[in-house]
């Protein structure tokens, strides 16, 4: 059904792009008709066959066809926003009509110039943003606990084994006293290849390296990714807590269906606080949950992954209509959550004005100074 939407979605931007496209002054003089529409046709065939096919193939041609039909389908959102603006802004061409055409060749232009940029981010390393988190149940003697969170890794053919040893390099120069992983490590098209699973056993931390289940480790043909997680030398929390020392208690849940309600979403937490011991409690979540949810449980940091900070602008709006803690950081009464863009990219290998983090939290003891204010 996704493919299906996302074919309709395609056709449809690249048929408003093309149709647009034949009446900037510079096309209409030196592109026939009959070349554009077989130019489109051809660009439409090869997507639907890069995004349809490129996941169940191996070897040379996968990688470019799924690089191909990907940014073919940012490029194609840009350029149909840049082009609306137009539109909207003349009327759908009523206003300014000698205008109009120039315009809508600015549109083009724009269009690409975003996808560019859009491009260059995407492949651009992840910034490290630190936060500190003061916890008035932290025991003093924990106080300086490091924390490296990294969520929607997306590792499979996109982001293989390169990519992945220069993440780890980034993590270990941290001196984390604990790793976690918040979800969307793998792709799920396939099994990850063996070399994903040896580099992430390079990664090392005195409290651990932790993680939890995104919607995508419920892709793959076995429908669950968790003996990957296993074999990569990740301790999974699957509705489970573990106490890291005295005092220190963490607890994980799994990822819960897009059309989960509040309820629903609570029942995993119960089960995965039940019986824990006390201490300052961390949670890990791939979908942001809401204070209700964790003020509730008694919850003191929550990190949370999943929205990719919207990824390409300006989806981040609709995004932020599904999941009202976004990303950054929130204090809710009580409670912290901080919620990760992601370290990856799902989709095209391109970010617009939301760059990929690898988040680094400092752990303290008491209560904030700013909070005492």
């Amino acid at each position: 059904m996704f493919g299906i939407v996302l074919a309709i979605a395609v056709t449809v931007m690249q048929g408003y792009v093309f149709w647009r496209a034949s009446s900037v002054p510079l096309v209409k003089e030196h592109v026939a008709p009959r070349l554009l529409v077989g130019a489109g046709l051809a660009l439409w065939a090869l997507f639907i066959v890069g995004s349809t096919v490129s996941a169940d193939l191996t070897g040379v041609m996968a990688v470019p066809l799924e690089l191909w039909s990907m940014t073919w389908l940012a490029m194609l959102f840009l350029t149909s926003i840049a082009l609306l603006a137009v539109d909207v802004s003349t009327g759908l061409g009523t206003l300014m009509k000698r205008a109009v055409p120039r315009l809508r060749g600015a549109g083009l232009i724009a269009g690409g110039v975003l996808s560019a940029m859009a491009l260059v981010q995407g492949l651009r390393a992840p910034v490290i943003d630190n936060y500190e988190v003061h916890i008035a149940s932290l025991p003093a003697a924990l106080d300086g606990t490091v924390i490296v969170g990294l969520s929607d890794l997306h590792l499979g053919s996109l982001l293989g084994t390169p990519w992945l040893a220069a993440r780890v390099r980034q993590v270990q120069a941290e001196r984390p006293d604990m790793v976690v992983f918040i979800g969307d490590v793998f792709e799920g098209h396939s099994a990850p290849d063996s070399e994903l699973l040896t580099e992430l056993r390079r990664l090392s931390a005195p409290l651990g390296v932790w993680g939890v289940l995104g919607n995508h480790e419920f892709h793959a043909v076995s429908k669950d990714n968790a003996t990957f997680f296993e074999a990569a030398g990740i301790h999974l929390l699957r509705n489970a807590w573990v106490e890291l020392r005295p005092g220190l208690v963490m607890a994980g849940v799994d990822d819960a269906p897009a059309t989960a309600g509040t309820a629903t979403l609570a029942t995993p937490l119960k089960a995965a606080l039940a019986g824990r011991p006390p201490g300052a409690l961390l949670l890990l979540s791939h979908v942001p949950l809401t204070s209700e949810i964790i003020g509730g449980a008694g919850v003191d940091l929550m990190l949370a992954g999943h929205t990719h900070g919207g990824q390409i602008w300006p989806f981040g709006y609709l995004v932020r209509q599904r999941f009202p803690l976004f990303e950054g950081r929130y204090d809710l009464g009580g409670s912290t959550a901080i919620v990760s863009r992601g370290a990856g990219t799902w989709g095209p290998r391109m970010r617009l004005w939301t760059p990929a983090e690898i988040l680094r939290i400092t752990l303290r003891s008491g209560i904030s100074p700013a909070a005492v204010r």
